[in-house]
């Protein structure tokens, strides 16, 4: 194949193609015929563009940026730390309704910042301590990540991430703290306060975290997050989302795709999970709760879940 004259497995800039003897035409033969694929401007990889597999599913959009990053940094050609919503990818963080058109770079210099097609190129402070290492790349920190996301982003997308970092111990809140301290006087450093003081990393999922907000704004009480509960033989029955305790207690469970996808047992189906959960719900009414579950179309609409779990609320010390 072509590709063997080429040094290294990719991504390959153009001139690097046509040393190996390809031309324009040439890539674009490649290209229908599924031996390229190109991750961003002027920069190519081995191997067709993803197609949907047996299972409907398609290769993730997280794993495509991580291609477009490699291949910005090789064209770029300067030293450039991965950050922002291209860090908060590169650390396996969950990330809620962030672009990832663009790849996030990081230069440690007081100007030279622009944003290009593919490329939003941000330039400021970088310590020894905002950088570490991630399949080879150089990536700012949990905390600096979720803080300069915080710094920049809406509030929500911004307590997605943090939540995620301090779910997955990729960071903890003193370490937040650290980072925030670090960024003062920069634009949007009041903001990414807020969001230090709100994240919490109980929340399992970004639905979890989105709902816990639209909570807080919507001024329902506060729940317990992740609480245990027991059935009737004392043995633990369940660990549920959301409960605000009450002679009648209310449990909110959260039904997102991470309950009956990536997180499922070994050998379990899909299908097995959501019968599972019905009896769990069962189980759950039998001892006198009151559940109320919601999906991602209700935190995109919330006035009928609000009006749900205000109804339960009220009833929960009657």
């Amino acid at each position: 194949m072509f590709l063997d004259a080429v040094p290294g497995a990719g991504p390959f800039r153009r001139a690097d193609l046509h040393a190996a003897g390809l031309a324009d035409s040439g890539i674009a033969a490649a290209l229908r015929a599924g031996q390229l694929r190109r991750v961003c401007r002027g920069m190519y990889v081995p191997g067709p563009r993803p197609t949907a597999s047996g299972g409907g599913h398609v290769e993730r959009e997280p794993a495509r940026h991580l291609l477009a990053v490699r291949g910005v940094l090789a064209r770029l050609g300067v030293p450039a730390v991965v950050s922002h919503a291209s860090a908060a990818i590169a650390h396996g963080l969950d990330v809620w309704d962030l672009p990832l058109d663009l790849v996030h770079l990081t230069r440690d210099r007081p100007s030279g910042a622009r944003r290009g097609r593919d490329l939003h190129l941000h330039v400021g402070p970088l310590s020894a301590t905002d950088v570490t290492y991630v399949g080879g790349l150089a990536v700012t920190t949990p905390a600096r990540t979720a803080i300069d996301i915080a710094r920049e982003q809406p509030f929500a997308q911004a307590i997605v991430v943090a939540d995620a970092a301090l779910r997955a111990e990729h960071t903890d809140r003193a370490a937040l703290t650290e980072a925030l301290r670090a960024a003062a006087g920069r634009t949007g450093v009041g903001r990414a306060a807020r969001v230090v003081e709100f994240a919490d990393g109980r929340s399992a999922s970004p639905g979890e975290s989105r709902s816990r907000l639209l909570f807080h704004r919507s001024g329902l009480p506060e729940p317990v997050l992740q609480r245990e509960i027991a059935g009737r033989d004392g043995e633990r029955l369940a660990t549920v989302d959301f409960w605000w305790g009450g002679t009648r207690p209310v449990v909110g469970e959260f039904d997102g795709e991470i309950k009956y996808g990536r997180l499922l047992r070994p050998g379990q189906t899909p299908r097995q999970a959501v019968v599972e959960e019905k009896i769990r719900e069962d189980l759950l009414r039998e001892l006198g709760l009151e559940v109320v579950r919601w999906t991602w179309r209700d935190l995109d609409e919330p006035q009928h879940l609000l009006a749900r779990l205000r109804r339960r609320l009220a009833r929960r010390n009657s």
